[in-house]
């Protein structure tokens, strides 16, 4: 249900052009290539770092689940 409220807010067609345009007019045909590489960059970093922190709780529950040698 919330899926379907959500999607009522988000911009069709012809308002993604509007967008598009005022992005172009604030920061110019130069400037939006850089901007999107940084905001690549920021994305790829941030999956990076959720990434790191799956494998640490895996790395974690892995050795919480591991039996314990008590035999020594």
């Amino acid at each position: 249900m919330t899926n379907l409220l959500l999607l009522g807010f988000l911009p069709s067609g012809s308002e993604w052009i509007i967008i598009a345009l005022v992005i172009l007019l604030l920061f110019g045909g130069k400037k939006i290539p850089e901007l999107m590489r940084g905001l690549g960059k920021g994305v790829k970093s941030f999956k990076d770092g959720v990434n790191d922190a799956k494998d640490e709780l895996n790395k974690a529950k892995d050795e919480i689940d591991k039996p314990v040698d008590s035999a020594k």
